[in-house]
């Protein structure tokens, strides 16, 4: 443990005890996590839809402004031990915890495509052909995983609206039965004693 932990002016206990509790100020906080956004925003896939490439240089870029906001918030610096620190020198240990799947090796990791893996050397036009408006969309995974499951046809919000379109649409055409039944049955035409009340003289009694 810490021992006596000196409780500063923004001290928040951390329950995970990883932490002394004493966060920085709130409003250069503030700075943190805006630079977390951009960051996150410039690693987004839907940078894709920008025509915006994502390069090498562009998230270390990305990652010495987080080292800087970091700075900003602990001028003293962070303890050895603490996950930012050892994330930020690249020096995390991440076996054990949800993201161990996700860290995927440089050297070793692999492409795939269509069910084939692009070999290292090969160029794109060695698999996709010469068309250069051909968009793709490739998974990266680990060495010996094999290849990965394919992508849905349409996203889960999509597939969630059209779900619910033809939901509705089942409802209205249930409706519109039930009030075709309804004229069916309450019609002068559809009444088998029509015929006999016509020619009795009666029809149209109505009783309360």
């Amino acid at each position: 443990g810490y021992g006596k932990v000196e409780e500063g002016e923004f001290y928040n206990k951390d329950p995970t005890g990883r932490r002394t509790g004493n966060r920085c100020n709130p409003t250069v906080a503030e700075t943190l996590t805006k630079t977390l956004l951009d960051a996150e925003a410039a690693a987004s896939k839907n940078q894709v839809d920008k025509k915006v490439y994502l390069t090498k240089k562009m998230l270390m870029e990305k990652i010495d402004e987080i080292r800087g906001a970091v700075m900003i918030c602990y001028p003293m610096g962070l303890p050895e031990w603490d996950n930012i620190r050892l994330a930020l020198e690249d020096n995390e240990e991440l076996s054990g915890t949800q993201w161990s799947n996700e860290h995927l090796d440089p050297e070793t990791a692999q492409l795939w495509w269509a069910g084939k893996q692009m070999l290292p050397g090969n160029k794109l036009k060695d698999h996709l052909g010469k068309n250069e408006k051909t968009k793709i969309v490739g998974k990266l995974q680990k060495k010996g995983s094999g290849a990965p499951s394919r992508e849905p046809v349409v996203d889960a919000e999509t597939q969630k609206s059209m779900l619910s379109f033809y939901h509705k649409k089942q409802e209205e055409q249930k409706k519109l039965q039930e009030d075709e039944d309804d004229a069916y049955t309450n019609s002068a035409w559809a009444n088998p004693n029509s015929l006999k009340a016509h020619f009795s003289g009666v029809g149209n009694l109505r009783f309360r």
